[in-house]
């Protein structure tokens, strides 16, 4: 039985999801609806049924090097089988004395979605339906008022010259809403600033999509679909290995690449170097400088959530000395002059 000492305890990941789960089987009143409620697993192919497995293990923050290897094994096996490739899989830790951010210079970007679909094919986003964590806003110049952007804009080319365009992702904030509202620990936030969903965690309950400010969060309502010759074999249990139905996921900077001294694949995508990134912890590094030299800015600044991504102007247009700087939010400004 359990104590009032032990009840002020703070949880583990393992007890508190155990303890969610438990609650919503009382709330089925019994185990009668418990069963009913699993009916719909026999409606489903035989490879979407989670395994035994796979849903008795343990929060990724509780394996041991043993264990981590058998969960490693078997989703080699599971994707291996489905997509008929032979994948690499592994868990790729953070390194001591990384803090990663990232900054986009809203000046360059043209709006040309590269960097969408690159990252849609590097983390084995579904295709159909496609799920891109990245948005494009075309903005009207004059605003950063995100409401007011549109990312179905759809023109023969890009730039217009009325917008300028405005990526919109996962954060990474420092302060992240979305992890306080996880009912069991299935998303939390890494030493070098990346939050992370242990997919085999998410109860896909969203909370943490309905906390995020940034539209950052992307729930498979559906069995993801990518084609087998689509598929990256080379995958990482905390990033870019293909998710199941009925979980959530979103940007995690590309860790499987980031934390091996590579770069996202939305930044090497980008034809007009926009997109810049690094450690923010060495005083040497570009977006170091792009902070200390730049004017920075960050979207919803007064919700608290203090993101690592961060936008930027370039100085685009000479100016007398104590006259106020000119940026793309201003073009009619800068016509006139």
């Amino acid at each position: 039985m359990e104590t009032a000492q032990d009840a002020a305890v703070s949880p583990s990941p393992e007890n508190s999801r155990r303890s969610f789960l438990r609650s919503a089987v009382t709330i089925a009143s019994g185990m009668s609806a418990f069963v009913a409620a699993l009916s719909p697993l026999h409606e489903l192919d035989a490879d979407d049924v989670p395994t035994l497995e796979g849903f008795l293990q343990k929060h990724y923050k509780e394996m041991g090097p043993g264990e981590m290897q058998t969960a490693l094994a078997r989703i080699k096996r599971e994707v291996d089988k489905r997509y008929s490739v032979d994948s690499v899989v592994r868990d790729v830790r953070p390194k001591e004395g990384v803090e990663f951010v990232y900054a986009l210079n809203l000046s360059r970007c043209i709006g040309c979605r590269r960097c969408v679909h690159a990252c849609v094919a590097e983390n084995n986003q579904s295709r159909s339906p496609e799920i891109q964590y990245i948005r494009v806003l075309e903005m009207p110049r004059g605003t950063i008022d995100i409401e007011r952007g549109n990312h179905h804009y759809d023109r023969p080319t890009v730039p217009d010259l009325l917008h300028y365009y405005m990526p919109v992702q996962c954060h990474q904030c420092a302060n992240p809403p979305c992890v306080k509202v996880c009912p069991v620990e299935a998303t939390w936030q890494e030493s070098d600033g990346i939050t992370v969903i242990d997919y085999d965690w998410c109860i896909g309950c969203r909370y943490c999509e309905a906390a995020c400010p940034y539209w950052a969060r992307r729930f498979n309502f559906v069995e993801p679909e990518i084609p087998k010759e689509q598929l990256n074999p080379e995958i990482s249990y905390l990033s870019n290995r293909p998710r199941p139905k009925g979980v959530m996921e979103k940007c995690t900077f590309c860790l499987h690449r980031t934390r091996e001294g590579k770069m996202p694949a939305c930044l090497e995508a980008c034809p007009v170097g926009a997109r810049k990134f690094g450690n923010v912890l060495d005083p040497e590094s570009e977006v170091a400088h792009i902070l200390r030299e730049k004017r920075v800015f960050v979207l919803k600044e007064d919700v608290g959530t203090l993101p690592r991504f961060f936008y930027y102007f370039d100085e685009r247009y000479p100016r007398p000395e104590g006259e106020p700087a000119l940026d793309p939010l201003h073009a009619d400004e800068a016509k006139a002059r």
